[in-house]
C-alpha cells in the first residue's frame, strides 16, 4: 500500500481524510488506490450519484472499512463533487493508518 498520509489530516475532532470518489462503480472498495498528485484516496462505490444515494453508500463504506458506527463518519466538504472531505470522528491520524494497513 502507497503512503496515504498525504490525504490524512488531523483534526480536534477525530482525523480528516481526502478522497476521491467513483460512483457508479462495478464494485465497491475503500482505500481504492492513492492520487499521489492530488493526495487523494480512491473510493469506488456501486450507488449512483443521484439524490445522495452515493454519498450514503461512501459513509457506508468508510464506516465499514475503519471498523466504526456509520455516525463517525460525515462529509464536511465535496458533497456534490467527486473530491470529498470526510471526518471520522473519535480516532487519531495512526489508529486510521492501522486499521486501513493490510493486515
Amino acid at each position: 500500500m502507497p503512503d496515504i498520509t498525504g490525504a490524512l489530516f488531523e483534526d480536534r475532532h477525530g482525523v480528516v481524510i481526502a478522497i476521491e470518489v467513483t460512483a457508479g462503480a462495478k464494485t465497491s472498495a475503500f482505500p481504492a488506490g492513492y492520487n499521489e498528485w492530488r493526495k487523494m484516496i480512491g473510493c469506488r462505490v456501486s450507488a449512483q450519484a443521484v439524490e445522495g444515494k452515493a454519498n450514503r453508500a461512501v459513509i457506508a463504506l468508510v464506516a465499514q472499512s475503519l471498523d466504526v458506527p456509520p455516525a463517525s463518519v460525515s462529509i464536511l466538504s465535496g458533497s456534490t463533487a467527486s473530491q470529498k472531505r470526510i471526518l471520522v470522528t473519535g480516532m487519531t491520524k495512526d489508529e486510521l493508518l492501522g486499521r486501513l494497513s493490510p493486515r
